[in-house]
């Protein structure tokens, strides 16, 4: 049993003498089985998640009067307790409880033993293999005579610096870190004994018919599945939302990408690759990224039976949706949907899917999942993904991180996991609508300038069952968290921006939260008063919330498991009080203290409503929403392909050039503006003209730099000059043609 499984204990009242001593003795017996016992008075509030960390809930009968136990804590045994003599007996309306417990009546031993019964009937399948082998292993006293040298934490104890690494992680973790050496778990490259075991039951839960754990992330999982699929002479039909980890498997396999172009709306936020799009050219892999970074889902199946016809194998980037297998709003919306029940085998193409566990579900740093559900029209040939598989894994894997994706999907399994993904949907919802709610009342209290943040998301929705339209913030909580439809983007509709879509083809992610400032809509329009979301972001920097993503006016919030309602009722606070130090005009140096003592210079006695009005019309006045709506539509001619691009530099080194001396150059690295995400430029790419889109928005980057310094703009592959803050591009070695004249690429 594990000594750190909770029983909580819920009284509804006094006890007499006799049953309060009987009380006391069982939770002395579990105490001594090892067991954290918690007893509280009155049940939890809705919503606490006091179900997350119980082994079995123990609820008296008194308090079940008006509330259920099994709908506190569905995912666990829940057992009533009888106590005092006018105890009533509630069991008929108790589905699924373990048995009674009659304090003051029966023996303590008795009683004691009831809960232990309890937890004994949870299903094997519930219990993370490794996991439980790892903590048998750790709990023996064993030498060790084998790597690595600190010998279960030992060696840190020999010095002061060393000791207070030891009290930061904690003996158990320190100890879990094993070598491969000890045979009895298995190999993680072998996928063999215990890990083996955890891994066959992450395949279970997740549905997938293999699955590999990967300890470096959804990166070395993309790696992976390019290297294993594509190869010198093949092609890729490529998301340009990919992540940078694609353009490594372009370059590790020699392949040739063409790229499947998403859209984008005003807000500067990456819609899908319209259907229209997927109809693509033969290609042996195609990849889409499934969520967007922006939480965008697509239909999996309907994808997957357009892109069929062209491409035998697809790999989803699901890097950000790990959880979508646990929530009936993501049904058909992920990779290991495309079972022979959606798509006949005759055209089903083999689906993986690389999920960074660690992101949105519970797992250490770099712990991620690569799923596989094979077709027959390319049979996945395990032997050689084994081997692929072996080039990008370590030799001396992490055992906490494997502990951590077996811990991961035991924590998914059955009804408790849908519990888990169904809470902060319910949070997500409730949040949605409590800004919606604020932003009606502030209009209502001030009609002239009753401003307010807004939410990305449908201002109504309709109830498929009744055909009823209701505005979004007054719309049942039950029909926003269990109907897909309310969260799909119809085509044409103004408020998501983008264009080339089909009902139910995307769908918004409740989870992932883009709270929009004023300043632009979705169309791209303007308006002539803008809060720019970097502004937000700093000043929420200050109350300690950190965004997850930061555009011109989006700022994106991420729910999970941790979100609880006193975390996103901060986050509306700090908002609240933005506006407020907004509308007062107060002074910079208030608001943002560290931003005015670091850089006097510029912002030295404003306010923080001048600096929102400064940066807003540098935007308008570089037509930055215009530049970053074409640069990111208009593909760069590819001089060569990323690989021969990579090749080059090992031939010659790389020039590193300022904007203007990088016209007509060929780009030796991606560069990619976040937001939003896509690569601006990928290896092999002609820069273009000095006058051209690409050029011209990297030096509108450049001008906002200059003039607002220390809100930088977040740009992989470009390299500032550190004393001007001038922008440098790494482009190929250009070779001078016949006459000593170099010519444009």
């Amino acid at each position: 049993m594990d000594s750190r499984t909770r029983i909580f204990t819920y009284l509804g009242g006094g006890l007499d003498g006799r049953t309060a001593h009987d009380l006391g003795v069982w939770r002395d017996l579990l105490r001594a089985a090892g067991l954290q016992v918690e007893v509280q008075a009155g049940l939890p509030a809705a919503g606490d998640g006091a179900h997350r960390s119980a082994g079995a809930a123990v609820v008296d009968s008194r308090l079940l009067a008006d509330r259920p136990a099994a709908g506190l804590f569905p995912s666990v045994p829940v057992i009533v307790l009888l106590a005092g003599a006018d105890a009533t007996d509630p069991l008929t309306r108790v589905p699924g409880e373990a048995g009674r417990i009659r304090l003051g009546r029966d023996a303590p031993e008795e009683d004691a033993a009831k809960v232990l019964t309890a937890l004994g009937k949870r299903p094997e399948s519930a219990r993370p293999p490794f996991f439980d082998a790892l903590q048998d292993f750790v709990r023996r006293d064993t030498t060790s005579w084998h790597t690595p040298a600190h010998a279960a934490g030992r060696a840190f104890l020999a010095s002061d610096v060393g000791r207070e690494f030891h009290a930061f992680c904690g003996e158990e973790l320190l100890r879990g870190d094993i070598s491969v050496s000890v045979a009895a778990f298995g190999s993680l490259l072998e996928h063999s004994g215990p890990i083996g075991a955890a891994e066959a039951n992450a395949a279970r839960v997740f549905g997938a018919e293999r699955t590999y754990f990967v300890l470096n992330g959804t990166s070395t999982t993309n790696r992976i599945v390019g290297h294993y699929a594509l190869g010198p002479g093949r092609s890729a039909a490529v998301d340009r939302n990919c992540h940078k980890a694609v353009l490594h498997a372009l370059v590790l396999s020699g392949a040739r990408p063409r790229y499947l172009h998403p859209t984008r709306n005003g807000y500067g936020l990456i819609g899908p690759v319209p259907p229209a799009g997927l109809d693509t050219e033969p290609a042996d892999l195609a990849v889409i990224t499934n969520s967007t970074y922006d939480g965008l889902c697509y239909d999996t199946v309907r994808t997957s039976a357009l892109l069929a016809p062209a491409v035998p194998r697809i790999l989803f980037d699901e890097a950000w949706f790990g959880y979508a297998r646990f929530h009936p709003l993501y049904r058909d919306r992920y990779a290991m949907a495309v079972t022979d029940r959606a798509l006949p085998d005759a055209v089903r193409p083999t689906v993986f899917a690389a999920q960074s566990t660690h992101k949105m579900l519970a797992a250490l740093s770099q712990a991620a999942m690569l799923h596989v559900r094979s077709a027959p029209r390319a049979p996945v040939a395990d032997r050689r993904l084994d081997e692929t598989y072996m080039m990008h894994a370590s030799t001396s894997p992490s055992y906490p991180m494997i502990a951590s994706l077996d811990v991961a999907a035991a924590m998914m399994d059955g009804e408790r996991g849908r519990e888990l993904i169904a809470e902060p949907v319910r949070e997500a919802v409730a949040f949605r609508q409590a800004m919606d709610r604020t932003g009606s009342r502030l209009a209502a209290a001030d009609a002239r300038d009753g401003w307010f943040f807004g939410v990305w998301q449908p201002p109504y929705v309709t109830d498929p069952d009744t055909g009823e339209r209701t505005a979004f913030a007054e719309a049942p909580a039950d029909l926003l968290t269990t109907r897909p439809s309310c969260w799909e983007l119809e085509p044409g509709a103004a408020w998501h921006g983008f264009s080339g879509l089909e009902d139910g083809y995307c769908l918004l992610d409740p989870l992932k939260v883009t709270v929009l400032c004023p300043g632009v809509s979705a169309s791209g329009e303007v308006a002539p008063r803008g809060v720019p979301a970097p502004v937000l972001s700093a000043f929420l920097g200050t109350r300690g919330i950190t965004v997850e993503k930061t555009g011109d006016y989006t700022a994106l919030f991420l729910f999970s498991m941790s979100t609880t309602r006193e975390k996103w009722t901060a986050l509306l606070r700090a908002l609240l009080d933005f506006k407020e130090l907004y509308d007062g005009d107060a002074a910079l140096e208030d608001v943002l203290p560290d931003l005015v003592a670091d850089r006097p210079g510029h912002y030295r006695g404003i306010t923080l409503r001048e600096l929102c009005r400064r940066m807003h019309a540098h935007l308008r006045d570089h037509g930055h929403a215009e530049l970053l709506d074409r640069a990111h539509t208009t593909a760069p001619p590819a001089d060569c392909t990323p690989a021969e691009a990579y090749r080059r530099t090992a031939d010659a080194p790389t020039e590193l050039l300022s904007l203007r001396e990088a016209a007509h150059r060929t780009a030796a690295s991606m560069i990619v503006v976040t937001p939003p995400g896509i690569p601006l430029l990928m290896p092999g790419e002609n820069c273009g003209p000095a006058s051209g889109t690409v050029l011209r928005f990297l030096a509108a980057l450049e001008a906002r730099d200059r003039s607002f310094p220390g809100f930088l703009s977040e740009i992989h592959g470009v390299h500032r000059d550190p004393r001007t803050g001038a922008y440098r591009i790494d482009c190929l070695a250009a070779a001078a043609p016949e006459g000593g004249v170099r010519r444009p690429a």
